[in-house]
């Protein structure tokens, strides 16, 4: 990243950043919200933001080399981009993978303040683009939901009960605290706890349909009620439409199951 001061007070800067966001603005431009890693999710304008050559450039997800100057502090600025990996082109045709990318994208936009550096949140998005192409990757995009809580001031504790009980047997999450507790601890209460997903256990082995579903709940319920419950528009609408897409697929599922059995 390089940052420049002129002589005629215009202020730069260079940095790779990830596509959040492009909403329209005037007849040809838009507004670009990009995380980078040194700047945080920085805003800037594009011109002829939708024409052919940067239509593709600008998908959520995509990553770009920025430019961006302004000859104000403060002021909006203007960003000149390049594309340097679509990402987004690679799960196009995969809906579940793309509203999880449209998903991470629509939660750092909303959520992180402007300006504001996160650089472990920018790699740890970076680490999870790569890993959209395995074979864990739902469980991997869960696990990126919780480290952005995490980052936002809302960690859970998975790793031991919060009532004393055996951490070898965690089954609940406390709503109030974000810390797991044990199935003895926890019976009592359990209607007022939320499941915890088997993948997200000490010893744990591999993430299944219903684990996923269980920890889309989770990480949701933190998401409403602790990163957005002051926000106007609540979770973002992409990461309500991806849970509802797993909830369909683990419908399907399950009936598939019942009418083969």
């Amino acid at each position: 990243m390089i940052k420049m001061h002129t002589a005629t007070s215009m202020e730069q800067w260079q940095d790779q950043g990830i596509v959040l966001s492009a909403r329209r603005h005037g007849e040809n431009g838009a507004v670009v919200s990009l995380l980078t890693e040194k700047e945080g999710r920085a805003c800037g304008y594009v011109r002829g933001a939708f024409s052919t050559k940067n239509r593709g450039t600008l998908e959520a997800g995509n990553i770009v080399d920025a430019q961006w100057s302004s000859r104000v502090e403060g002021n909006l600025g203007a960003y000149t981009l390049e594309l340097a990996r679509g990402t987004a082109a690679r799960v196009m045709d995969d809906a579940m993978k793309l509203a999880a990318l449209q998903s991470a994208c629509a939660l750092c936009d909303a959520a992180l303040p402007e300006r504001e550096t996160h650089p472990g949140l920018y790699h740890g998005f970076m680490a999870l683009l790569d890993i959209l192409d395995s074979d864990i990757w739902a469980a991997a995009y869960i696990m990126w939901e919780i480290a952005l809580l995490k980052e936002l001031g809302f960690s859970l504790d998975l790793t031991k009960c919060a009532g004393g009980g055996s951490n070898q047997a965690l089954a609940y999450v406390s709503p109030k605290t974000g810390r797991a507790v044990s199935y003895e601890a926890g019976e009592p209460y359990k209607d007022k706890l939320l499941p915890l997903p088997g993948f997200l256990k000490p010893n744990s082995g591999p993430a299944e349909s219903e684990d996923i579903l269980i920890g889309l709940n989770l990480t949701y319920y933190f998401l409403e009620h602790w990163v957005f419950t002051h926000h106007s528009h609540g979770v973002p609408e992409a990461r309500q439409r991806l849970h509802l897409r797993f909830a369909e697929r683990f419908a399907k599922t399950e009936g598939s199951k019942v009418q083969t059995g």
